[in-house]
């Protein structure tokens, strides 16, 4: 019976390896094929028998991707205002990784710091309407973006805010899912440490900085990935707010360029390439966190 557990927990481990690999394959393989795609020639891209590894390397679709528009490389809006500051001409593709790495960075870190102060006081704190508080917010994150788009929209309007990177910015950072998810995290602080805290003549900002956030990091490692990825990737709030082309995001670039371009296949991988890196970067650096996130919160269940 021991020999039979053994061998059939050795199979199970081998399907398994076997399986991760192949999903690992599955899903790293658009990225090599993009990555490699944009090192080709358009020969190579548009032959019948496909080059798993380019013959030639070639860096003709950057040159393109960075000769096609030119854009001011930096521009500082200062919202509520309409006042903006300009800097020196480079290609747009550079202007909008830009405006990208700034509107993720942004949305990441006032999404973080809101939500984790919303979260723990929400777990940890007992006032009037806590609890219908809570279930707006619930409610809100079955809402789907298309209902409350024209609402911000004329809001943004209103705060000559549209068509500047602050238009995709704000709509992020009240973001319902941030606050649940730290809601979760901060419940399983022990109330015992707080009230020490109190004990000992700790303020409230002092108790959530030096208590509170030390035990909630793993759940703001997981909610920054999960931020950035999303802001990164929301096209459409994108396509609705940015107008202009210097004010456009790297998706929203290539998305143009590739209705422009549509038979270039080189240029489009060459800048799918690059609005992917910054995003490989980030979760490698943010993996420890994300991975310890969603393990406390499975067992949490």
């Amino acid at each position: 019976m021991n020999k039979t557990t053994a061998v059939r927990t050795k199979c199970y481990k081998i399907i398994s390896i076997a399986v991760i690999i192949l999903l690992a394959i599955a899903f790293a393989f658009p990225l090599y094929w993009i990555i490699t795609g944009s090192f080709k020639t358009a020969k190579a891209i548009n032959s019948t028998t496909p080059q798993w590894i380019p013959n030639e390397w070639v860096l003709d679709n950057y040159q393109k991707l960075f000769s096609k528009q030119t854009a001011p490389l930096w521009s500082l809006s200062i919202p509520f205002t309409g006042i903006t500051f300009a800097g020196p001409t480079v290609p747009a593709s550079i202007r909008w990784l830009m405006n990208t790495i700034f509107m993720a960075v942004m949305s990441m870190i006032l999404t973080c710091a809101t939500s984790a102060m919303a979260g723990y006081a929400l777990a940890k704190k007992r006032f009037i309407g806590r609890t219908v508080l809570f279930s707006l917010i619930v409610c809100a994150m079955a809402l789907p973006k298309q209902v409350i788009l024209i609402p911000l929209l004329r809001e943004m309007s209103a705060l000559n805010l549209y068509n500047t990177i602050w238009a995709v910015i704000f709509p992020i950072v009240g973001w319902p899912f941030g606050v649940f998810l730290i809601k979760q995290f901060a419940e399983g602080i022990p109330g015992e440490m707080m009230e020490a805290a109190r004990i000992d003549g700790a303020s409230e900002w002092k108790t959530f900085t030096n208590i509170a956030l030390p035990m909630i990091k793993p759940g703001i490692g997981a909610l920054a990935i999960f931020t950035f990825i999303n802001s990164w990737n929301d096209y459409f709030m994108q396509l609705i707010m940015l107008s202009s082309t210097e004010n456009a995001t790297i998706s929203l670039g290539i998305a143009r360029m590739q209705a422009e371009n549509s038979t270039d296949f080189g240029l489009i991988m060459a800048g799918a390439a690059l609005a992917a890196v910054p995003i490989i970067v980030v979760f490698l650096i943010f993996q420890k966190y994300f991975t310890k996130g969603i393990t406390m919160g499975a067992v949490k269940g």
